[in-house]
């Protein structure tokens, strides 16, 4: 005689999964919803504004090929080259900086640092502005006690901006790079040691190769940080340094050229396709650095 195994009805479990699943949706609705009303209707604004003429309502895409051209085009350039440098520069100085903070003894050291590059990378705007201009301005209190001025320092000019851009992504940069920094295992070092190799050999051969993945994603989030920033730029510089940003600006309130709000969108979608760019160049450099690093 063979024992016969009592059946097991899988029906109810898989009906509790569907409902669990069906909830599931319904609790993301909120989300979606939010989500399409905050990004989805202003993103079709831009779309349909920079392919529409204003003067005919027709679709074209003159738009487009005007912020494309002459001084838009000299903006869009010039806020690339500074977002560039300036993401570099960050980059370069932030490193070493993070690297002395995961190293440190001190653990209450580290976190009034990393602390304070939480609040600093989000210090930005007109305040950061006037805190520039107030102590090295023209009439600033460094630039009048160190005589910057007759050294060739000025604040309102290229290398001014990426001075200042520093102070907030600076910090952004630690923040960035120090989980990445704290991902290094002992035993490679040890291992990279006992093979006879020096502590420069070490950081050129193993923990710079593991780092670049994470390394160049923060270059790009710090690009995108400062080609999108605006508020800062504005009140420091001005139309002295041409910027997109400030192009768009002036093309909505009309303070160069009359009737170019679309040619502002246009602009709007050119800095959108540029942020898409660096957001398809970071995601998989961070997926890369996550597989090291985990």
């Amino acid at each position: 005689m063979t024992a016969t195994l009592p059946r097991v009805d899988t029906a109810p479990a898989a009906a509790v999964k569907r409902r669990r699943r069906s909830l599931g949706w319904v609790a993301v609705v909120p989300l979606l919803a939010f989500t399409a009303v905050a990004f989805g209707l202003p993103a079709w604004a831009v779309l349909d504004g920079a392919f529409t003429d204003k003067g005919t309502g027709a679709y074209t895409t003159a738009n487009l090929t005007a912020s494309l051209q002459g001084a838009y085009l000299t903006a869009l350039v010039g806020s690339v080259k500074l977002s560039a440098v300036s993401a570099a520069l960050a980059t370069l100085l932030g490193l070493p900086l993070a690297q002395a903070v995961v190293t440190s003894r001190h653990r209450a050291l580290r976190e009034a640092v990393l602390t304070a590059s939480g609040v600093l990378a989000n210090f930005g705007g007109v305040p950061l502005a006037f805190a520039f201009v107030a102590t090295l301005g023209n009439a600033g209190v460094l630039t009048r006690h160190l005589d910057l001025t007759d050294k060739g320092w000025d604040l309102y000019s290229f290398w001014g901006l990426v001075v200042v851009y520093l102070y907030f992504l600076i910090p952004l940069m630690v923040l960035t790079i120090t989980p990445a920094l704290e991902g290094l295992r002992v035993q490679w070092r040890e291992a990279a040691q006992n093979n006879g190799a020096t502590t420069a050999q070490y950081w050129l051969h193993v923990a710079l190769p593991v780092l670049l993945p994470t390394l160049l994603g923060g270059f790009v989030l710090l690009f995108g940080s400062a080609f999108a920033a605006y508020a800062t730029a504005a009140a420091i510089v001005g139309s002295s340094v041409p910027l997109i940003t400030l192009q768009i600006a002036d093309a909505l309130s009309g303070n160069v050229l009359v009737g170019q709000e679309n040619v502002a969108l246009a602009l709007s979608l050119d800095m959108v396709l540029v942020a898409g760019l660096v957001m398809a160049v970071y995601l998989p450099l961070q997926r890369r650095s996550a597989r090291w690093l985990a």
